[in-house]
């Protein structure tokens, strides 16, 4: 998924050894990156421990706001699939205290079940 793609909201896929080379000073010892997702500038990586969501703000990025999420504080989640006319599936997560879920939309092209199934794993573990 190119840069349309990404101006479209829609996510693709990263290496994950990549990923946790590159961000690990987030990561905790021992803590290793399952899956990671670009958007635009954003980043959404699956650890063995927790969701982290990397939002880099402004017109020159410099400035970032590092969300960890704690598999045990999400409450549940959901998933739609991209339709005939759709351009993109939606993964929506709930938090414990929050009304509103956090929503991320992905290509269509992008396998949106196993980024479920990996979130399903952690959440009911």
């Amino acid at each position: 998924m190119g840069i349309l793609g990404g101006l479209l909201g829609n996510a693709w896929e990263l290496d994950a050894e990549d990923v946790e080379n590159e961000m690990g000073r987030l990561l905790a010892v021992g803590e290793q990156v399952e899956k990671a997702y670009k958007l635009v500038r954003d980043l959404i990586i699956f650890t063995d421990k927790r969701l982290l969501l990397i939002d880099k703000q402004g017109m020159t990025s410099k400035k970032t706001e590092y969300y960890s999420i704690p598999y045990r504080s999400i409450t549940h989640f959901s998933i739609e699939t991209a339709g005939h006319f759709e351009l993109d599936a939606e993964l929506n997560i709930w938090i414990t205290g929050k009304d509103m879920p956090i929503q991320k939309q992905f290509s269509k092209r992008l396998d949106i079940y196993q980024l479920q199934s990996v979130l399903a794993y952690y959440v009911t573990k």
